[in-house]
């Protein structure tokens, strides 16, 4: 059988700080392959080289990545400061957008860190420039040295509402995550359901009220180690489930999954 095809959003990158590239992570490629049993794709998050519509018809799915550059400001009526640090206007021309097809169409996305924000904000939320600079939270920007397992470490707990689809999925409704982020949500988008949350009361998984299909996002970064962590193990399935019962429902128009 052939496997669904994941679309993974790419991020502008220069190799040897000139050469322009698009990248992407390969713990991400590794868990859409291995843990969600897909065929990833790297996807070059620019309106200059695809549509919206031609990303929905060439992908079954799509994982929403991390990545240094923050979401524009001016996508939800703010002002850039140097606060909220670097952009990549492309991608939000391509991700915002797609976001929003994905939900109409109950077409399965799995956002993960920027990710996570990109589907707040193309749901019309908000964004804090800077976690760690509001009273009472957490630093949750990646520790600056150490290996990429202690970067990846586990830091702190995310507790999920009770009953919700996180704790459903996860089996427990408390966590150990990782934390690399600097910004988080400030004010949810319309339909945009916080199921999580740091101890400090920083949001950590969303998913979407009402929609059709896979709509989970976390803040966290479950690429690391998925195919051993068991907080990621179960996500990534679940999401690799929700692009076969796309493919299925595609190939067989009306009949309903098991």
């Amino acid at each position: 059988m052939t496997r669904p095809i994941v679309g993974i959003i790419g991020n502008q990158h220069l190799l040897n700080d000139q050469y322009p590239a698009h990248a992407g992570g390969s713990m991400n490629s590794e868990a859409v392959a291995c843990v969600a049993d897909c065929v990833p794709l790297l996807i070059p998050a620019d309106p200059r080289f695809m549509s919206v519509d031609e990303l929905l018809e060439a992908c079954d799915g799509f994982v929403l990545t991390g990545g240094r550059p923050n979401v524009h400001p001016e996508e939800y009526g703010e002002e850039a400061t140097e606060a909220h640090g670097a952009f990549d206007r492309a991608r939000d021309a391509i991700v915002l957008p797609l976001v929003r097809a994905c939900v109409e169409r109950g077409q399965p996305f799995l956002g993960i860190c920027r990710g996570f924000q990109e589907v707040n904000v193309a749901m019309g939320g908000s964004l804090y420039p800077e976690i760690r600079d509001l009273p009472g939270r957490i630093n949750h920007r990646m520790p600056p040295d150490g290996t990429l397992e202690e970067k990846f470490a586990l830091r702190h707990v995310v507790t999920f509402t009770e009953g919700g689809p996180f704790s459903r999925l996860m089996g427990s409704q408390e966590v150990m995550t990782n934390t690399l982020h600097g910004q988080g949500i400030k004010r949810p988008g319309a339909r945009v359901v916080v199921d999580g949350h740091a101890p400090d009361g920083t949001p950590e998984a969303t998913y979407i009220e009402g929609a059709t299909g896979f709509t989970l996002s976390v803040q966290w970064h479950p690429e690391w180690d998925a195919a051993n962590d068991p907080v990621s193990r179960p996500l990534f399935t679940a999401f690799g489930d929700a692009a076969r019962d796309w493919v299925a429902a595609k190939a067989f128009p009306g009949r309903k999954s098991a």
